[in-house]
């Protein structure tokens, strides 16, 4: 009798202390975890570089810490009942062969029952804390960009910027109307043409979905497209996609997002919003959709730089609007062209040989 209560108390112990520590570990998710446990836990994870990335690397990590806790213990439990509670134990000790069957113990049940409930739900619940802060389209953003995918490249447009990141000191609305009309008018077909508008009314080449700005950045062949924003400023991008489904990812921003032509018919809301961007530099953004045979070569890259950098950068590119992004980049002492895409270029020639990248050594 004395032995069944010392395993009962035991086996209580240890179950408390695991709920306990996995919740005590659950409460730190919006707690920045040691330097070391990060290294440990991010398995290659790269730094973030916004608020809601930060937000979403911690709750990795506090999820990785709370798997731990809960494998160590039963861990422990295992090699307990193995080592403890062994048939050659126990014919020494002169118990029977078979350890007592506890399927019939009420608490040890239902604590085995409700403690992995408890554990799912806190897991739950700060799944969903972290997804509604990353998802969230309450930023104020200050700065608006147009992000249209298409085989296989990016093109980029600034849609608004606020008063405090204008160069005119007031709202800056980058709406090109005359494209956007010329898009509508393009989106339906003559009737007497044969099949006409069968896509809901609309002709198979619709792109009025799209949205087209005055100040844009168009990736080419030739030319890998750099998308400048500002640090410490929240920003919008509005997604969708010319062709097939594509996907918009930074690996710093540790989030990305599908881009698909006709996103609202799609049931896709086409916007996300990053509170700002902490860090100045050069970060490579990717396709992340299979999209076809020039997919791997479909990058971009984000160019993070101080606000008053760019508002100088923006007031270049309104008073010259034919100069390329190249030349507004060098005007305000930044490196004309993508750094941080390397070794893969945009170049289509000598891709079916496997020859689709930047021989570094070749440059030394």
């Amino acid at each position: 009798m004395g032995q069944r209560k010392e395993r009962s108390i035991t086996r209580k112990a240890g179950l408390a202390g695991a709920l306990a520590l996995g919740g005590a570990a659950l409460a730190g998710c919006e707690v920045a975890p040691p330097q070391a446990m990060s290294n440990i836990l991010g398995f290659g994870w790269p730094d973030g570089i916004t608020p809601e990335a930060h937000a979403m690397h911690n709750y990795w990590i506090w999820v990785w810490v709370v798997a731990w806790i809960i494998g160590i213990i039963m861990w422990g439990f295992f090699l307990v009942a193995i080592f403890r509670w062994s048939a050659k134990r126990a014919k020494k000790k002169g118990f029977g062969e078979f350890p007592k069957a506890l399927q019939y113990n009420i608490p040890l049940e239902l604590a085995l029952t409700v403690i992995p409930v408890i554990i799912i739900m806190a897991l739950f619940f700060f799944n969903v804390q972290t997804q509604q802060k990353v998802v969230a389209l309450d930023k104020d953003p200050e700065v608006t960009v147009d992000v249209t995918a298409f085989q296989w490249n990016w093109k980029f447009g600034y849609a608004n910027l606020g008063a405090e990141i204008s160069p005119t000191g007031s709202v800056y609305e980058g709406r090109d109307e005359d494209r956007h009309q010329a898009a509508e008018a393009a989106s339906v077909d003559p009737e007497d043409m044969k099949n006409a508008n069968p896509i809901h009314g609309r002709s198979m080449g619709d792109l009025s979905y799209l949205n087209y700005n005055e100040i844009e950045t168009l990736g080419s062949t030739e030319e890998v497209p750099v998308l400048v924003l500002p640090t410490n400023t929240p920003i919008e991008f509005r997604l969708a996609s010319g062709d097939v489904s594509h996907s918009f990812w930074v690996p710093e921003f540790l989030f990305k997002r599908d881009t698909y032509a006709h996103p609202e018919a799609n049931q896709q809301e086409r916007s996300f919003q990053i509170s700002e961007i902490t860090e100045e530099g050069a970060f490579v953004g990717r396709c992340a959709e299979m999209c076809g045979t020039y997919h791997a070569m479909m990058n971009f890259e984000v160019r993070t730089v101080s606000p008053e950098a760019f508002e100088e950068y923006m007031q270049f590119r309104m008073d010259n609007p034919d100069a390329p992004n190249s030349e507004a980049l060098a005007s305000i002492g930044e490196e004309p062209y993508a750094t941080s895409t390397s070794p893969f270029n945009s170049s289509r020639e000598g891709t079916r040989e496997g020859d689709n990248f930047v021989d570094a050594s070749a440059k030394a």
